[in-house]
C-alpha cells in the first residue's frame, strides 16, 4: 500500500473514531460534557492535522495496527509535556501589553 493510501486509511479511521466519540457526548448530560470539552477539541486538533500530516510508512502502519490510532495519539498527547500554560500566560501578558500601548497612543493623540 503507498503511503498516501495509508495515510488516507488512518485518517478516515481517526475521523470515524472521533465521529463516534461525538455522537457519544452528544447525548450525555451537561456535565459530563464539559468534562469532556477539552478532551473532544484536542482529538479534533488530533484529526485536523492528521489531513495535512505526513508520517513514514513505518509509523503510518505502526498507528494503523492500533483498532483505536486516536485514542492512543490522545493518551500519548495527554502524557507529554507541553508547555500550553506558558503560552497563555504569554498570550494574556501580549494582549495586556498591547491594550497599555494602545492606550498611551490614545492618550498621546487626545493630548495634542
Amino acid at each position: 500500500m503507498t503511503n498516501e493510501k495509508m495515510m488516507r486509511q488512518l485518517y478516515d479511521r481517526m475521523a470515524a473514531e472521533q465521529q463516534a466519540y461525538k455522537e457519544w457526548l452528544l447525548v450525555q448530560p451537561p456535565n459530563v460534557i464539559l468534562d469532556n470539552a477539552c478532551k473532544f477539541t484536542v482529538r479534533e486538533d488530533i484529526v485536523m492535522e492528521m489531513e495535512v500530516l505526513e508520517l513514514t510508512d513505518v509509523q503510518a502502519t505502526a498507528l494503523l495496527q492500533s483498532r483505536t490510532p486516536l485514542a492512543d495519539v490522545y493518551w500519548a498527547w495527554e502524557r507529554a509535556e507541553t508547555h500550553h500554560m506558558d503560552d497563555v500566560r504569554d498570550v494574556i501578558e501580549t494582549c495586556a501589553d498591547s491594550v497599555i500601548q494602545a492606550e498611551k497612543k490614545r492618550g498621546q493623540r487626545e493630548g495634542r
